[in-house]
């Protein structure tokens, strides 16, 4: 058998996610989709996470066992062949047995993009989020600082996530604006579901004068969702890289 190694990019619009879901378009079930057309094996694929309906990977990772004896060329050209249009396998390599997208991950980056102007954009609206009042970026940088480093995530996470341990370490945060744009780039040894677009969310609020700053603190401090602020939507979050 070999293990299989693809670094996936796709469009998270019009998916329900990652996860396969009978009855649904999901990225996972076309990836699988592809893989029985190619090998005609039918099988379950492991990803880095599982991504929310709408939101879009640049560098997803997946890995797969395979008795196929294709090489790792011949595997993208055919992925590439089969996948639908919205998805493409980047890279695609040959990995020891033990190695697992999941569970051998170090870390994550993760994007995420706001349209903050008045109008929204037609042409943008199914990969950032329209914010049309001004935001204090400052205010938002400040309260950043508060959630960098090893925390109790709770208050950033999804009410239904089944995830044990809440405690991760968001080793960067960064706020970048361009023009009518505002980038946040967030990297850690691993996400809580929601945590990224809770952390925009909670953080714009910030922007919005709802907030102050040093509230983030208390939030992180409350261990409970209702403190920290809205859901921020699914569109305009990216996940950029994956570290092992």
């Amino acid at each position: 058998m070999k293990n299989i190694k693809i670094i996936l990019e796709y469009d998270g619009t019009g998916f329900s996610g990652w996860q396969f879901q009978p009855n649904r378009r999901t990225l996972q079930g076309e990836f699988e989709a592809a893989i029985r057309k190619i090998s005609g094996e039918d099988l379950r694929v492991n990803a880095s996470g599982r991504t929310d309906a709408g939101v879009h990977a640049l560098g997803q990772t997946v890995n797969f066992k395979t008795g196929s004896e294709m090489d790792a060329a011949a595997w993208q050209g055919a992925l590439n062949h089969f996948l639908p249009p919205e998805m493409r396998a980047l890279e695609v390599a040959e990995v020891p047995e033990d190695f697992n997208a999941r569970y051998s991950a170090k870390g994550k980056q993760y994007g995420y993009i706001i349209l903050n102007r008045r109008v929204p954009s037609p042409l943008k609206r199914n990969y950032s989020w329209h914010v049309p009042v001004p935001l204090d970026l400052e205010a938002m940088k400040e309260g950043a600082i508060h959630l960098i480093g090893l925390h109790d995530f709770t208050s950033f996470r999804a009410v239904n996530s089944d995830t044990i341990n809440p405690v991760r370490t968001l080793r960067t945060l960064e706020i970048l604006p361009d023009g009518n744009r505002i980038f946040f780039s967030l990297e850690a040894d691993g996400f809580l579901r929601h945590m990224v677009r809770t952390v925009v969310g909670t953080l714009v609020e910030v922007g919005k004068g709802r907030f102050a700053p040093d509230d983030v603190k208390a939030m992180l401090e409350a261990k409970d969702r209702s403190k920290a602020g809205p859901t921020a939507p699914g569109q305009g979050l990216y996940l950029v890289s994956v570290q092992y």
